[in-house]
């Protein structure tokens, strides 16, 4: 009989099949602290003004869907071999649209996607598509950015602030680190708007979802600074470690600056691999303001 972990899969979006190996890994380390599985997803694009529009979708995928089929076959060759894997097409009005049926359609525990810089066309799923998932998606979803992956794992980095979002983020921070039997470092930063005692509940919060997301135990540090400049500390801390991953926050001025001025920092200056979290029950908000200047990076 299937567990509830194998009954509610991690999908993950593959649109390039360079980018498959990256983004399968991140999945395939959700999978696997809960023994679940891996299921990829293609979406073939069926748009309103499309002379497609008016056949089924089971005719589409049959006639239709070479480079989404070869997309998801290289996929599948690459993705972890110690999780189970497989994969899908699905049909969608838009890429966000086939997305958000597979979420629906498998009652997906997390969906981890990709995305880029703005720096000309790139067939990374981004943008529009990352905005609507946010919106919308009902999962745990993990965005995370091409092309810097971490060539090996020592530490990795979960900057906290408080709210919804740090558990997902304390499962990917769990799940990474425990198949690089690496630490990972929660950090909080004490400054004008944000007290000892409110940095320190926030740590401890923290180091709670870390014990209680599944997976083996992992080294956990807590690291808290006092310093006013929230976006310069967290900037210097980054460059000693290899991933960070963050979420939307509640409060605060971490809160105003993971909104804002981290990621754009950090992106600029770091060539570590970055993933942002946000929980199943979140609809926009901060999160979604966040990605959008992301997106829109010169």
């Amino acid at each position: 009989m299937a567990t509830a972990s194998e009954d509610r899969p991690v999908l993950v979006a593959i649109a390039n099949p360079e980018h498959a190996e990256q983004l399968a890994r991140t999945a395939g380390d959700l999978a696997r602290a809960t023994d679940g599985v891996v299921q990829i997803v293609s979406v073939v694009v069926k748009s309103h003004e499309s002379p497609f529009s008016v056949y089924t979708d089971d005719a589409i995928l049959e006639q239709y869907s070479g480079d989404a089929q070869e997309t998801l076959d290289r996929a599948t060759k690459v993705a972890p071999e110690d999780v189970t894997v497989t994969g899908e097409l699905v049909v969608g009005n838009s890429v966000s649209d086939g997305l958000l049926t597979a979420i629906e359609r498998t009652d997906a525990r997390a969906l981890v996607v990709g995305w880029q810089e703005r720096r000309g066309r790139t067939d990374a799923v981004l943008g529009t598509t990352v905005d609507r998932l946010l919106k919308r998606a009902s999962c745990d979803l993990y965005v995370e950015r091409i092309g810097s992956e971490a060539n090996g794992v020592d530490s990795v980095l979960l900057p906290v602030a408080g709210g919804p979002h740090v558990r997902p983020a304390a499962t990917i921070a769990k799940a990474i680190a425990a198949r690089n039997d690496a630490t990972v470092t929660v950090t909080a930063v004490i400054g004008a708007d944000v007290d000892t005692d409110v940095a320190q509940e926030s740590t401890v919060d923290a180091q709670l979802a870390l014990e209680e997301t599944p997976g083996p135990s992992v080294d956990v540090q807590i690291r808290l600074h006092d310093s006013d400049d929230v976006v310069g500390t967290l900037v210097d801390e980054v460059a000693d470690h290899d991933v960070l991953v963050f979420g939307a926050t509640r409060q605060g001025a971490l809160h105003r600056r993971l909104v804002g001025s981290i990621p754009r920092t950090v992106i600029k200056r770091t060539d570590r691999t970055v993933i942002l979290a946000r929980a199943d029950d979140a609809v926009g908000g901060p999160v979604l303001r966040q990605l959008q200047r992301l997106r829109n990076l010169p």
